[in-house]
């Protein structure tokens, strides 16, 4: 072997072994913040105003409102896809006093971004289950 060729591998080698051992670490970064994660709100009005403080829904284990749980179920049945969610067939007063829900956040390596404005807080829960439970 001619001296190039020898420091060609050693360079080939060196880079090969910088660029797995800066994967390692990514990897084991993203293991740990692989859990599901909603930041959910809920406004009075159309949603344009600001947001009042929301909840931190975490799905590993269940927690950040009072229905935690249940909507960690509900969005495992849809992949994350609060769009999906089934509607509940109930019946709501004929109020209009408008709610918006926003949630962002993270679903199975997923981006969520999700904004809807309903007629009053019946049709919310209606369409969304316990996703924004955010009031205990």
């Amino acid at each position: 072997m001619t001296r190039r060729t020898t420091l060609a591998r050693g360079g080939l080698l060196a880079a090969a072994a910088l660029l797995l051992g800066a994967a390692a670490p990514h990897a084991a970064a993203q293991r740990a913040d692989s859990g599901n994660w909603l930041f959910v709100t809920v406004t009075q009005g159309d949603g344009r105003h600001g947001e009042r403080p929301g909840r931190l829904l975490l799905c590993d284990p269940p927690q950040g409102h009072a229905k935690a749980a249940e909507a960690c179920a509900q969005l495992d049945a849809v992949d994350g896809d609060i769009r999906r969610l089934e509607r509940r067939d109930t019946y709501c007063p004929m109020v209009y006093a408008p709610v918006t829900a926003h949630a962002r956040g993270e679903w199975n390596g997923h981006t969520v971004d999700y904004r809807e404005t309903f007629a009053n807080g019946c049709g919310l829960q209606a369409r969304t289950g316990a996703v924004f439970a955010v009031e205990d």
